[in-house]
């Protein structure tokens, strides 16, 4: 057989059903095997091949299927670098499989190029990739199955590239000769449980600590989530979560207290502040986390996290009092089955600060004719059902007010790339996502400035007639860039909207170049009917929602410029604009 028919019978063993491609000469043999195998979704670019593949993975039980990426040589590896970049942050699975020019005509880094299209895709991805080899030979079927599977096994997830040159590919081999090889090859070893002893001094410290809260991040899993659910009320302690954790527990439970974030919600941000001990389960507690004024997280307590990499544990930021290596699954599991101890009157002060402080903040400016993006969003997540799925994009005004205001439904899947925060993702994850899932809705809100870097997937969305609800945030450029240099460089706008001198297309014309109806939608909008039928009938819509240029977007942490010409941030807890002293006193008691 030709070894591209093996591969892609193997690929298929192991559980994939999807290939997202953008074709080309240097994967032809690949390309043509996998075809006829699996459901192959041609796309217009390669970064949207790899953000698609990323979200169908996220949004999909294992159990129903992997997808993967294949793109050619040269510039197909290099236009799929932004998503394996965003993968390797967010640790997520996405195996990507490029084209290779003949081995005899590899530069083996003798010379710059060689071969048509060649350059060296390994070396380029080796530091954002779990794995990333060169395929310069026939390899066994133990040897590709621990390439392939690395991305998804062992420890923390994240992209595995893999490269066939053209004559591998097309190269007759027998299974007779491959059964001969019988490579050596090691599996990563699987997340480790946390001590039992460690999870009892946990359960401990809970059961003393006067105001405990949980953080839980994308490191529990949804079905963990789905499994302890009706527990949480039972364990009494107020939850929090992360932007990937956020569809773990719906808006409306009655311990769910927000999303702290450096764009957080301003409550959450104010009781994670306040907490004696801050259990953060599954998140690496990065900076957007934390705020950049990362000492003064969590300054009110101590704080453990439970983390399956030991460099995040000791990377210096936060400060961890208690850092647990191992599976922060397991550790929710028992703590879900253990008596955490009585914190009512935690719980009391905690629903007093979230009625205290509503999400949609008096202090907004919107100018006449437009829509609030806060009064939007909040109309908008109460007409979404619970089993949507929703794809908030990933940068820029339209994310961060998504974050802030929208009220998740228990059973919706909310996913988003937010460590990279490129602009671009959000109509390419919603297709991974839409595919994942075609018998459902998925929901994209994205601004115009980031819609505009992948609109050319219009097409893959209208010929394919994706359930897909597209909401662009209309307002002529880069909302948060154009906020930046309105805040700290006095309004000198430079290339972030049409009056700087970048352009935007007509969004209605562009739509219905593609087919796909459109509707612009204002005040009022849920109260329509109109509205109401584009929104639930079948197949892909645009909703264009005029924004405000001059919107303005609070609360937020506000920075300055110091002397030295770097930025210092306020806590978490310090969002602008100040509260009023008698409100901040009642609401930060214990700050």
């Amino acid at each position: 057989m030709r070894y591209s028919e093996i591969l892609a019978d193997w690929l298929k063993e192991f559980g994939y059903t999807h290939c997202f491609f953008v074709a080309g000469g240097n994967i032809m043999h690949i390309l043509a095997s996998v075809s006829s195998r699996f459901t192959c979704v041609p796309m217009v670019h390669e970064v949207a091949a790899g953000i698609a593949v990323e979200y169908f993975n996220e949004t999909r039980p294992r159990c129903e299927g992997r997808a993967f990426a294949l793109v050619t040589a040269g510039p197909g590896l290099t236009n799929i670098v932004t998503a394996i970049a965003g993968s390797w942050i967010e640790s997520r699975e996405l195996l990507v499989l490029g084209g290779q020019v003949k081995t005899t005509d590899l530069s083996r880094n003798q010379v710059r190029q060689r071969g048509i299209q060649e350059i060296d895709g390994v070396d380029i991805v080796r530091p954002i990739t779990v794995r990333s080899a060169l395929m310069d030979r026939v390899m066994d079927k133990a040897e590709f199955a621990a390439l392939v599977r690395a991305a998804g096994a062992g420890g923390r997830k994240g992209p595995v590239f893999i490269e066939l040159p053209l004559d591998i590919q097309g190269s007759e081999v027998s299974h007779d000769a491959l059964d001969g090889l019988h490579t050596e090859v090691t599996m990563p070893p699987p997340i480790s449980e946390v001590p039992e002893e460690a999870v009892a001094r946990l359960i401990e410290d809970i059961r003393a600590a006067e105001r405990p809260m949980l953080l839980i991040g994308a490191g529990v899993t949804r079905e963990t989530a789905r499994a302890v659910y009706d527990r949480f009320s039972r364990m009494g302690v107020p939850l929090t979560t992360t932007w990937n954790g956020a569809d773990r527990i719906g808006a409306d439970h009655p311990l769910y207290f927000g999303r702290p974030n450096t764009w957080g919600q301003r409550y959450s941000n104010l009781l994670i502040q306040q907490s004696d001990l801050i259990v953060a389960l599954g998140s690496r507690l990065g900076l957007q986390q934390t705020g950049f004024n990362w000492q003064q997280f969590g300054r009110q307590g101590r704080l453990v996290q439970i983390d399956c990499d030991e460099a995040e544990l000791t990377k210096g930021h936060p400060r961890v009092d208690v850092p647990l290596l191992g599976d922060a699954n397991g550790v929710l599991r028992r703590l879900a089955a253990a008596d955490l101890g009585d914190h009512s009157d935690w719980v009391t002060f905690c629903c007093m600060v979230k009625r205290e402080l509503p999400l949609i903040e008096p202090g907004n400016k919107t100018g006449a004719g437009y829509i609030s993006p806060y009064a939007f969003v909040d109309r908008l997540s109460g007409l979404c059902r619970d089993d949507d799925i929703v794809v908030p994009c990933s940068s820029g005004g339209a994310f961060t007010v998504m974050m802030q205001i929208f009220a998740q439904k228990r059973g919706q899947l909310i996913v988003t790339d937010k460590g990279l925060a490129s602009m671009g993702y959000g109509l390419s994850g919603a297709i991974g996502a839409a595919f994942a899932h075609a018998d459902q809705r998925v929901i994209l809100v994205e601004g115009d400035g980031g819609f505009s870097q992948n609109l050319q997937e219009l097409g893959t969305v209208e010929i394919n007639q994706l359930n897909l609800k597209a909401f662009i945030f209309h307002d002529e450029g880069y909302a948060s860039i154009r906020m930046t240099q309105r805040n700290y460089f006095g309004g000198n706008y430079v290339g972030c909207d049409l009056k700087t001198g970048l352009g935007m297309p007509d969004w209605v014309k562009l739509f219905d170049a593609y087919g796909i109806p459109t509707m612009c939608v204002g005040p009022g909008f849920e109260n329509d009917p109109a509205f109401e039928a584009m929104f639930r009938q079948p197949g892909p819509t645009g909703f264009i929602v005029n924004v405000d240029p001059e919107q303005t977007y609070l609360p937020k942490i506000s920075s300055r410029v110091t002397a030295e010409g770097g930025m210092e941030s306020n806590p978490l807890h310090r969002m602008s604009p100040d509260l009023p002293d008698d409100v901040y006193q009642r609401v930060a008691a214990y700050i």
